[in-house]
């Protein structure tokens, strides 16, 4: 099951950014089972599309997003069903869109992890996932001990090409 929230705020409700840009938030938790992934992230980005002007950029986010609730409930919370993945997903009016994504797990230490593309992880099964995140996505971002992911997207279109897509 699905649990959403949707709030719009302005910029100085705002407990974790910084933004100087209105937004609009969508809160939602999923239970840690693969089979809820596409249809959650289907969802979250009919969420971003209604709220962000389309910018090419939109595929980026979306594998991105694939990416990091896969790690939160495989390598996170073990797919036990019983454990929870929270999303938070701020699209602002400015363009950018901010996603945070935490797990119930016990963490990892982001900075220990193989880089993919050396020779030595070019062949292994694993370990892209947080590669692509930062390929993809502007600003990645891991805390509470690994739980947490945040990731952020800017807006490819300039001030006025968004006034007109708004």
């Amino acid at each position: 099951m699905v649990r959403n929230m949707v709030h719009m705020r302005s910029p100085y409700h705002s407990t974790q950014s910084f933004h100087s840009a209105a937004f609009v938030e969508l809160r939602q938790s999923l239970p840690s089972q693969v089979q809820h992934i596409s249809p959650f992230v289907d969802q979250l980005m009919r969420f971003i599309r209604r709220f962000r002007p389309t910018d090419g950029s939109e595929i980026d986010i979306e594998v991105a997003i694939r990416e990091a609730l896969a790690n939160a409930v495989v390598h996170g919370n073990s797919e036990d069903p019983s454990k929870q993945v929270y999303v938070e997903c701020r699209c602002y009016t400015d363009g950018e869109v901010s996603i945070s994504v935490r797990d119930e797990g016990a963490g990892f230490d982001a900075s220990i992890v193989p880089d993919p593309t050396s020779p030595e992880g070019r062949l292994s099964e694993h370990g892209r996932g947080i590669y692509l995140m930062k390929t993809l996505m502007d600003e990645v971002s891991f805390e509470e001990s690994g739980t947490a992911v945040h990731m952020g997207k800017k807006s490819n279109l300039g001030p006025d090409a968004q006034r007109r897509a708004a």
